[in-house]
């Protein structure tokens, strides 16, 4: 199930450190904004991963350790439970599909749907900033099909490709069904939590996970996922908007280099 060897080997000795701060990095965006995926899918073609193994790793660091997270929203009791169930279901589906269909393109067709889709993930990252700065007084709109549309469709966008995932839930979460920014951003936790668990389950199937590298990277994005659910809760989180742009940048201006003229 899960990628071993001397392919690992190398990723130790080169990127482990890399590939441990970025998982931290990303862990603590994702809990405030969304994004994990801006920094971890980079991060992980950077020290040479295969497309695939980057979307695969992506999903094993993010699924368990957006798990903190949810804990933290809990505990504040930030998540409007009663659209949960439909949001769940319709997430996992559609990203299992999307893993699916990514999966069947060739490696080099993915690095450019990667290089790609990685500007539409940023920009709904922050355009998700501009929306929910807006003061929300409206009731909560509990439209079950809304849910179960917006969660499959967004789910098979984290399947097929995953980063800005947060970001495009708590997006429709605000304007769909009139959450608040912190009502947004937690139950986003559940839904994308579901939907990392459909691409987990193909990626996985597919054999395109390092676990050994994984070990390290979950822990430090739990710790991410800790300090930023806690953040999120206390603040709006602008600072972090503004590190996710200067990052994912350098990082594009990298993978640019790297794809175009290295």
């Amino acid at each position: 199930m899960f990628i071993d060897g001397s392919l690992l080997a190398n990723y130790f000795m080169i990127g482990v450190g890399v590939l441990v701060v970025a998982a931290f990095i990303a862990g603590y965006i994702d809990a405030i904004a969304g994004g994990a995926g801006l920094i971890l899918v980079p991060a992980c073609m950077l020290v040479g991963m295969p497309p695939q193994l980057a979307l695969g790793q992506e999903k094993l660091v993010s699924t368990i350790g957006t798990i903190a997270a949810i804990k933290n929203f809990i505990k504040a009791k930030s998540i409007i439970w009663k659209i949960v169930p439909v949001g769940i279901i319709a997430g996992l589906s559609g990203a299992f599909l999307g893993a699916k269909a990514i999966l069947a393109f060739d490696s080099k067709v993915i690095e450019y749907i990667i290089f790609a889709l990685l500007p539409v993930g940023l920009v709904a990252t922050l355009f998700k900033g501009k929306v929910v700065n807006k003061k929300q007084d409206m009731p909560i709109k509990q439209s079950v099909i809304a849910v179960f549309i917006t969660c499959l469709l967004v789910g098979f966008y984290d399947g097929f490709f995953g980063p800005g995932t947060g970001s495009l839930f708590i997006i429709a979460l605000f304007l769909i069904n009139r959450l608040s920014l912190l009502q947004a951003s937690a139950t986003s936790k559940i839904f994308n939590f579901s939907s990392n668990i459909g691409a987990f389950v193909a990626f996985a199937m597919a054999g395109q996970m390092a676990l050994l590298i994984g070990i390290p990277m979950i822990l430090a994005n739990l710790l991410g996922n800790h300090l930023g659910s806690m953040h999120a809760i206390k603040s709006d989180g602008v600072i972090i908007k503004k590190v996710l742009m200067i990052t994912v940048g350098l990082m594009m201006a990298t993978l640019a280099y790297r794809f175009l003229v290295a």
